[in-house]
């Protein structure tokens, strides 16, 4: 593009243990014209899916709380509720997504939306999430979940109340993103509450 002010001037793999880390060098023109280069660190992850999953009958959700060591090193305790989600790995969006809902919370799904694909944090990695919801029923139940040891998961399956976890989104014990855009979004679309 000839009127991109961007330029990649270097890009180097300075690490590469679960996902590359780059080193990117860029150009880039500022609206006075001028030009200025930076370095900056990203990672240049998979993209990824997440689903909030309600019972609209019994005003339930299906969330899960497991240890994250990117919340522990920033001084969090590290115990996160989230809503399922996991890596695309080169699958289909819908079909990765039902497959994480079987892994981590046991139920086998079909009518998952996706409502919205977003940027996780654009500044120093490149995945986007692809965001999804949808109606379980008990007898969705295949498994108990709890996600797959072997990829060095432990994970606690939550069924809460539509008022309790939307009260402890309001009080701030959800910490997670996307757990919620999609909280926020079950309120505001599922729901119809403005507040």
């Amino acid at each position: 593009m000839q009127d991109d002010p961007i330029r990649i001037v270097d890009e180097q793999i300075i690490a590469s243990d679960y996902f590359p880390l780059k080193k990117i060098t860029y150009e880039q023109r500022r609206a006075d014209g001028s030009v200025q280069r930076e370095t900056r660190e990203v990672y240049a992850s998979d993209d990824g899916v997440t689903a909030l999953l309600y019972n609209r009958e019994r005003r339930t959700v299906l969330l899960t709380r497991q240890f994250r060591i990117g919340a522990r090193a920033a001084g969090h305790h590290g115990s996160m509720i989230e809503t399922a989600a996991g890596m695309l790995e080169g699958a289909d969006p819908l079909e990765r997504m039902r497959a994480e809902i079987r892994e981590e919370l046991g139920y086998d799904v079909t009518g998952l939306r996706q409502v919205m694909t977003l940027f996780a944090s654009p500044g120093t990695i490149t995945e986007r999430l692809h965001y999804f919801v949808g109606e379980y029923r008990p007898e969705d139940r295949c498994s108990d979940g709890g996600g797959k040891e072997d990829e060095g998961e432990d994970i606690e399956v939550l069924e809460l109340g539509f008022d309790d976890a939307l009260a402890r989104l309001a009080s701030g014990e959800i910490e997670d993103v996307k757990t919620v855009v999609l909280l926020q979004y079950l309120q505001l679309h599922i729901l119809g509450l403005a507040g």
